[in-house]
């Protein structure tokens, strides 16, 4: 038990900071759906997105629209993550 323990106590800090990811999310996954979060949520709510299904052309279109927006505060490889998480998650 005791070891057991000792094992938890020292997993606990590299599941905390992200070096091992936890249910199957890995940690490049969980920082596009961020930058999603954070870039989409500054023109509008991100179930507006989220409620659609497009193939990868289709979203690609839609976020390059989205940057025209947005101007400056979406660059160039934040709309390439943006695009690839949204492809993935609401993919045709």
């Amino acid at each position: 038990m005791k070891t057991l323990l000792r094992v938890g106590l020292l997993l606990t800090p590299l599941v905390l900071v992200g070096l091992i990811p936890i249910s199957g999310i890995k940690a490049e996954e969980s920082d596009a759906k961020a930058l999603f979060e954070k870039r989409c949520a500054l023109c509008h709510p991100t179930s507006r997105p989220l409620g659609k299904t497009k193939s990868s052309e289709e979203w690609e279109k839609t976020v390059k629209r989205m940057k025209g927006y947005a101007g400056e505060r979406i660059s160039d490889q934040d709309a390439k993550i943006i695009t690839v998480y949204l492809a993935e998650i609401r993919g045709k």
